[in-house]
């Protein structure tokens, strides 16, 4: 463990530090070689996740990172080298919300002099797609915030996250069983499409560390994170190999997803949300067209979904 108490030590501000990506850059720092003080902050400095980061060294500091809270939000950075900053669409919702407290997280980090700010964001669909597509508002919102984050006159990175390989566990129903007991995941991507799958926990943050690590931070860059880049019918494929489940990949049209998903109980919103996200996937790229960042150099492997399939408990999903 290299987390320190040592004013000499950088001071790492972590939003979301309690969560996947937050956790993930709490976890890589740890491991580095170079030591850190770290900052987490959280609403609750008392749930179990929290008493975690405190256990292993890190400052853990309660604070509600909204733009009523805007006072306590700039003082909670006060000291900070570098920031870590990342928000929750999925929280609330609310595209207009996730720009506010962007600004805002961006706005305090430079107030108190940060070196260096480390963004989660993602490409502008609307934009990639010259208004095609308008409903993945969990992509253009971010990419509004990174717009202003590389306006603020702050040494600023922007480090996406790619598709979480643990949203197979999630609430978006990416795997279905099928009526003869066997699993399915249907989609509107082509089969040989390809996506940058990561798992999340494990190498989000290694690409974070390279970031601050660098001997040049990599200001105005766009850091592409990934752990492999893979086609659905592969996702299937070794999914089954790995659980000796049955799961196969099926192609659906863009109106067939949209009917099972709202059939499944999604709100249609959500539904027309997730479906336009995973068209643009299959027709411009997850990137927008960019290639996904080079695994070399992090320190250590990221990990295939292959290994990620084999590690995790599907007990509760292919039942």
């Amino acid at each position: 463990m290299t987390i320190t108490k040592d004013d000499s030590a950088p001071l790492i501000a972590v939003v979301g530090a309690t969560g996947l990506q937050g956790g993930s850059v709490v976890n890589a720092l740890a491991e580095s070689k170079l030591a850190y003080r770290i900052r987490a902050f959280t609403r609750n400095a008392t749930k179990p996740a929290a008493e975690v980061l405190k256990a292993k060294g890190v400052e853990v500091v309660q604070v509600d990172l909204t733009v009523e809270n805007k006072d306590q939000v700039f003082k909670a950075f006060v000291g900070t080298n570098y920031a870590f900053l990342v928000t929750n669409f999925w929280e609330h919702l609310n595209m207009e919300r996730e720009v506010a407290e962007g600004k805002l997280l961006i706005d305090a980090a430079k107030a108190v002099g940060a070196r260096g700010i480390v963004w989660s964001g993602l490409p502008s669909v609307s934009k990639a797609s010259n208004g095609k597509y308008t409903h993945v508002v969990h992509f253009d919102g971010k990419a509004i915030v990174t717009e202003y984050g590389r306006q603020s006159g702050v040494p600023f990175v922007n480090v996406p996250a790619g598709l979480y390989a643990q949203n197979f566990f999630g609430p978006f129903g990416l795997i279905l069983k099928r009526p003869d007991g066997t699993f399915e995941i249907a989609w509107n991507m082509r089969p040989g499409s390809k996506i940058p799958l990561i798992d999340i926990v494990k190498d989000y943050g290694l690409f974070v560390r390279k970031a601050i690590e660098s001997e040049l931070f990599p200001d105005g860059q766009d850091i592409n994170t990934v752990s492999e880049d893979i086609a659905p019918t592969l996702i299937a494929e070794q999914l089954s190999e790995v659980t000796g489940k049955t799961v196969v990949y099926t192609h659906l049209t863009t109106e067939e997803w949209v009917k099972r998903l709202i059939g499944a109980g999604q709100p249609e919103a959500i539904a027309i949300e997730l479906v336009q996200s995973f068209t643009f996937f299959d027709e411009i790229g997850y990137y927008a067209g960019q290639p996904s960042a080079s695994t070399e150099g992090l320190g250590t492997p990221t990990q295939t979904w292959k290994q990620f399939a084999r590690s995790a408990d599907w007990s509760k999903v292919l039942i």
